[in-house]
């Protein structure tokens, strides 16, 4: 007997009803690698700021299937020649683009698995996943390299005007509230062809862009880019820094056995399958498991760190033109040090200063436009807009932390 999806649809607070396309798409969905990402948060400590971006990489990536399913329906319509296999490796590839993300997604790269990015986890993963499921999964591989010789459907996964970003822009604008970020997928969606298998947008869909690509700014300034979120980001980096170094120096730390695994390795083994289930078993959880097992611990910078996040008692954070200078951070951490008797590296873990950057629209990979004549030209080439001009500037802003120190003056 034929065995049948258990489950054939789900609902989605931002579409309405997502299908699972096929059964064994619904197995993949199914697996615990994929799973785990119900418990790996999508914008990672940004719910300090807004209190309701608790979604998931789950639910991202099932959102991303879902307009890669209305991609291929609009190209299709316009006739675009798209097999079921490759549609097939185009859901897979959508699905699986971000498995690959640890804890706390981006604030936690490179710090508890060393030297490798979520993007070659992914494919870690995806080639894992290949074995188990009898190798169908080799053409969406092929398309996530970048090795298929059709580019469109790379550009579908990954580009300035993918599914991934159609997605999330309008996702984490639902949940943190933040309006401006609210997109019109489908409209961007309908307004998509392919000429000599590249993708373009119609010239009709040019405004569309630009709402998208001055929501994307938006959203970085007022969401991704948040001050008190670089803060608190750049203190649970400070905790796993401490947390190293503690262990190191043979100073006794309360540690998860997943976490404790990859701190003490030097580099992670891509060809070790025992490495990859190790890391398929490291969620946020065990993050909150760290800093709640050190919220007592004898040592200042390490309690702290693990109060100061755990209850939202962050860094007084402030933006600037230009970096601060030397003079008035060395000002704050001798405070610092005088006040809590610090040394010199222990209060610099409190006292910092960074800088952030954002361009809205790079022109090193362009939004290729089919004129009205049937012509392809570059977005920037076709608009005379200097709105878009404006969004391929790099914007950046710097900034400096330190704690809220008492007044003696």
């Amino acid at each position: 007997m034929k065995q049948q999806n258990k489950l054939k649809i789900l609902n989605d607070p931002i579409y309405g009803f997502i299908s699972i396309p096929s059964r064994e798409i619904f197995q993949l969905i199914e697996h615990p690698y994929f799973q785990r990402l119900r418990r790996i948060t999508q914008m990672g400590l940004s719910y300090l700021v807004y209190p309701g971006a608790h979604h998931t990489r789950f639910h991202h990536a099932l959102g991303c299937m879902h307009l890669m399913q209305k991609a291929v329906q609009v190209l299709r319509s316009k006739g675009v020649v798209i097999d079921d296999k490759e549609e097939d490796a185009l859901y897979k590839t959508i699905l699986l683009h971000d498995i690959g993300h640890g804890p706390f997604s981006h604030a936690l790269e490179y710090k508890i698995v060393k030297g490798v990015t979520h993007e070659q986890l992914s494919l870690n993963f995806m080639q894992a996943l290949n074995e188990e499921f009898n190798g169908s999964l080799t053409l969406a591989i092929k398309i996530f390299k970048g090795e298929y010789h059709r580019p469109f459907m790379l550009q579908l996964i990954s580009s300035q005007l993918d599914m991934d970003r159609l997605d999330y822009l309008k996702r984490d604008s639902f949940y943190t509230g933040v309006a401006e970020g609210n997109i019109n997928s489908t409209r961007l969606i309908a307004m998509l062809n392919v000429v000599n298998d590249e993708l373009v947008v119609e010239e009709k869909g040019i405004y569309s862009i630009e709402h998208f690509l001055t929501s994307r700014r938006l959203m970085y300034w007022q969401v991704y880019l948040h001050k008190t979120g670089i803060a608190a980001e750049h203190l649970l980096q400070s905790f796993f820094k401490r947390l190293v170094e503690l262990y190191e120096s043979k100073i006794s730390v309360a540690l998860p056995d997943r976490i404790e695994y990859f701190i003490t390795r030097e580099n992670f083994d891509q060809a070790s399958a025992h490495d990859l289930k190790m890391f398929a078993r490291l969620d946020d959880t065990d993050v909150f498991t760290a800093l709640k097992m050190n919220v007592d611990h004898e040592d200042f910078v390490l309690r702290e760190l693990s109060n100061m996040l755990l209850n939202r008692q962050l860094l007084k954070v402030k933006f600037r033109d230009a970096p601060v200078s030397e003079k008035k951070l060395n000002s704050k951490i001798i405070q610092l040090q005088k006040q809590y008797k610090l040394s010199e590296d222990q209060a610099s873990y409190f006292v910092f200063q960074g800088v952030v950057k954002h361009t809205a629209f790079a022109k090193a990979n362009p939004i290729k436009i089919l004129t009205k004549t049937g012509k392809v030209k570059e977005l920037l080439k076709v608009t005379k807009e200097d709105s878009f001009k404006a969004l391929t500037k790099v914007a950046q802003k710097h900034y400096y932390c330190h704690p809220k120190l008492k007044d003696n003056s």
